[in-house]
C-alpha cells in the first residue's frame, strides 16, 4: 500500500464514531425478520457510539405528518411516504425520495449508506448516494423472486431476479446472513458479497420461560406434546408440509397440539383445515419467548428463507428444530444433535424426522440442551462489531475517503 493509502487507513481506523444512514422499508414495531434484525443493528450501532440517520416509511400508527429529525439517543429519523404492500397489509412500500435524500445528505453527509430493502425507497437511496459519491452497502434479506410461484405470478421471476442483480451491483458491497447465500448470489452475477450473520437474544429466548399455565391454556397435560410454528402464515412458508408432518405425529399421539404463532393470508384457510390447532396471532417480546419455551418441538418447513430468525430463537429457547438443510438451519443445526435436517425438497425425510423426535422424549431432552448451547455465542454486539468492521472497509476503499 502507498503512503496515501496508509494515511487513509489510519484516518478511518481512528474514526471512533461513524455516521451511518440506514434506509429500510420495514422497522419495529412491525413484526418480521428484517424489521427485527434492522432494529437490533440500529440499537447496536448507537450503543457502540455511532450516529444513525434512519430513513423509513411512516407506519400506520404514526399519523399523517412526516416527522422531523429529533436526534434523540444517537438516532436522527426521517419518515418517508409509503403505500401498503400487497399481501402484507401491515407493511409500507416506501415511495422514491431521491431529491429529499440528496438535500439531506448534502447538508449532513453520512460516512456510509446502508440500504436494507430493495423497494423504491431503497433504489432512490442508492441513486442519491451514487450522485453524492457516498459509499453504499446493500443487504439481501428476502428471496422475492422465489415467492412468485406461490402467488401465481411465476412469469415475474426473471424480471425480479434481474432487478435484484442490478440493484445490488450498484452497491460497493452486499451483505447476506449465510455463507451458502454468499455463493448463491455470486452465481447469480452479484460478486461483491460478504457475510454478516444474525444474532439472537439469549436473555430473552430462554428455556426457563417455559410456562405450565400457558400449556394448560392450550389444553395440554405436562406430558403432552406441543408442536410449535412461529412465522408468517403464508403460501411461501410451505405450510402444507407442516400440516402433513403434524398429522403423522397426531396419528401416533392423539393429544398432541399444533401451536401456530403469527398471521398472514393463509390463516383463515388453515383454521378451517386445522380446527384443533391453537392460533395465537402475532406475539412479541417476553410473551413470544414464553410461547417458544412452552413448546416441545419446532417445525420449520420453509424453503424460501435467506436466514430464518425463528430457527435461532427456537434453538435458544431449547426447542429441537425439524427443518430443511437450508439457510439458518444449515448454519446452526447439526443433524440429530440440535434437531433433524432433511435435504431440501425431501418431504418424506422431513415428516420422518418430525415423527422420530415426537416419539422420543429422551432424544428431545438431549437436543434441548444442545440447542441452547449452540446459539449461546450469537450475541448481537458481536454481530454489530462485524458490521462496523465491513463498513470501515467500504469507507476505506471509497475514492472519496482517499480524497479526504
Amino acid at each position: 500500500m502507498d503512503r496515501a493509502g496508509l494515511v487513509c487507513q489510519e484516518i478511518v481506523s481512528q474514526l471512533s464514531s461513524l455516521r451511518v444512514a440506514v434506509v429500510t422499508e420495514t422497522y419495529p414495531p412491525e413484526i418480521n425478520g428484517v424489521a427485527m434484525t434492522t432494529g437490533r443493528m440500529v440499537d447496536g450501532l448507537v450503543a457502540a457510539g455511532h450516529r444513525v440517520d434512519l430513513i423509513r416509511p411512516r407506519q400506520a400508527h404514526e399519523g399523517g405528518s412526516i416527522l422531523l429529525p429529533d436526534g434523540s439517543e444517537g438516532i436522527e429519523e426521517m419518515l418517508s411516504r409509503g403505500i401498503p404492500l400487497p399481501r402484507y397489509a401491515n407493511l409500507q412500500l416506501g415511495l422514491p425520495a431521491r431529491k429529499v435524500l440528496l438535500r439531506r445528505w448534502s447538508i449532513q453527509r453520512p460516512d456510509v449508506v446502508q440500504v436494507v430493502t430493495e423497494g423504491p425507497l431503497g433504489w432512490s437511496a442508492l441513486t442519491a448516494a451514487r450522485k453524492l459519491n457516498l459509499p453504499v452497502i446493500s443487504e439481501f434479506h428476502t428471496n422475492f423472486h422465489r415467492y412468485t410461484g406461490h402467488y401465481g405470478v411465476g412469469w415475474l421471476k426473471r424480471p425480479i431476479a434481474a432487478y435484484l442483480r442490478k440493484f445490488h451491483n450498484r452497491a460497493n458491497l452486499t451483505l447476506v446472513p449465510t455463507r451458502a447465500l454468499c455463493g448463491e448470489l455470486a452465481e447469480q452475477g452479484i460478486p461483491r458479497v460478504d457475510v454478516v450473520s444474525r444474532g439472537v437474544d439469549t436473555r430473552l429466548f430462554d428455556p426457563a420461560r417455559r410456562s405450565g399455565a400457558l400449556r394448560r391454556s392450550w389444553g395440554l397435560e405436562p406430558d403432552d406434546l406441543a408442536v410449535v410454528y412461529v412465522g408468517r402464515i403464508a403460501p411461501e412458508k410451505n405450510l402444507a408440509l407442516l400440516e402433513k408432518a403434524f398429522e403423522a405425529i397426531q396419528a401416533r399421539q392423539p393429544r398432541a397440539r399444533l401451536i401456530m404463532v403469527g398471521s398472514g393470508p393463509a390463516l383463515e384457510a388453515m383454521r378451517t383445515r386445522q380446527p384443533r390447532a391453537i392460533f395465537t396471532g402475532p406475539r412479541t417480546g417476553e410473551l413470544l419467548a414464553e410461547h417458544y419455551a412452552s413448546g416441545d418441538l419446532f417445525l420449520f418447513p420453509s424453503l424460501s428463507e435467506t436466514y430464518g430468525n425463528v430457527v435461532a430463537e427456537a434453538l435458544a429457547s431449547g426447542l429441537p428444530v425439524v427443518a430443511y438443510r437450508d439457510a439458518a438451519a444449515l448454519e446452526l443445526i447439526t443433524h440429530q444433535v440440535h434437531g433433524w435436517l432433511a435435504e431440501p425438497g425431501d418431504e418424506a425425510a422431513f415428516v420422518s424426522g418430525a415423527v422420530r423426535l415426537a416419539e422420543s422424549p429422551e432424544l428431545r431432552a438431549r437436543q434441548r440442551l444442545a440447542a441452547r448451547e449452540r446459539v449461546a455465542s450469537l450475541a448481537w454486539h458481536a454481530i454489530v462489531e462485524r458490521l462496523v468492521a465491513l463498513q470501515r472497509q467500504v469507507i476505506l476503499s471509497s475514492p472519496v475517503s482517499a480524497r479526504r
